[in-house]
């Protein structure tokens, strides 16, 4: 209402500096015109105020804006932070690990190495233990039909003497044909100062009856081990160091069997031969 007063006075100041009478149609062009403009005044400020709410709104907007802006600056620098760290520990966790890959390598070649080794020692002994067979089968053979034996178990020479060969029935003394047999496989062993010799002594499952010292299949079978021992030390001059005594009496049978056959094959005496293996032993430690 105040701005429409305005232009009415404005108008009738117009028509009072005219200092002219108006006609009523001219009046009326005047009044007409008022209208007009103050309609065109309406119109402006509704305009207006659209605008600046506009304006407010954008202002709101943009505040709105930098704050995520603000934000998302924020996370951008959390993260190349977080990168960074990332980055340097996997740095150092590559390096770690790079380290112990090249440790880890240099480790297998040692033990592919000594593996190689052991091998070739292996080879080795399975050549001097069959070159020993062969030599102790060429020495023995007119011995094989008596029920002597020799054979490669587990890396060891097995000379199996059965005691018909050896002994007379229940007895500890080594017989005329053991004897030679004996010093057969002596002359052999004392060409291999590098192979150990263990004697083993064996009975059937049949109970010795009363033979003064001798009480049981144990005492038989350790008596006839060290009989043995003692003519190839004694006699035959193997090195006594390198023979072992034993007696496995009848528990450790060949034949199952209770037949007469049976039980002959199970009293024996084994001479177990197998090389030093001191340096395989310090090899694979």
């Amino acid at each position: 209402m105040r701005k429409l007063s305005l232009i009415t006075i404005t108008f009738l100041a117009l028509i009072i500096s005219s200092c002219k009478v108006l006609s009523i149609k001219e009046y009326k062009k005047l009044v007409s015109q008022k209208d007009s403009l103050g309609a065109g005044w309406d119109i402006s400020k509704a305009k207006l105020q659209s605008l600046e709410e506009l304006q407010a709104n954008l202002q709101t907007d943009t505040a709105k804006l930098n704050g995520k802006i603000a934000d998302l600056n924020s996370q951008l620098e959390g993260l190349n932070s977080n990168y960074a760290a990332l980055r340097s520990n996997s740095s150092s966790e590559i390096n770690k690990l790079s380290g112990n890959l090249n440790s880890l390598s240099e480790d297998l070649k040692k033990r592919e190495a000594r593996l190689k080794e052991v091998e070739e020692n292996l080879r080795k002994r399975d050549e001097a233990t069959n070159a020993l067979k062969n030599k102790l089968q060429k020495a023995l053979l007119g011995f094989q039909e008596s029920g002597l034996t020799v054979e490669v178990k587990n890396g060891k020479v097995y000379v199996s003497l059965t005691d018909k060969l050896l002994f007379d029935t229940g007895s500890i003394v080594i017989d005329d044909k053991g004897k030679q047999a004996l010093q057969e496989l002596a002359k052999v062993l004392n060409t291999q100062p590098e192979i150990n010799i263990a004697v083993e002594g064996h009975t059937d499952n049949q109970k010795v009856g009363n033979m003064g010292q001798i009480k049981d299949n144990w005492d038989l079978s350790v008596l006839r081990a060290t009989s043995v021992v003692r003519y190839l030390t004694d006699l035959q001059k193997l090195t006594p160091n390198r023979l072992t005594a034993s007696g496995k009496g009848q528990y450790q049978p060949i034949e199952l069997g209770n037949t007469a056959d049976a039980r002959s094959r199970n009293r024996r005496i084994e001479i177990v031969l197998s090389p030093k293996l001191d340096e395989l032993y310090n090899l694979i430690k």
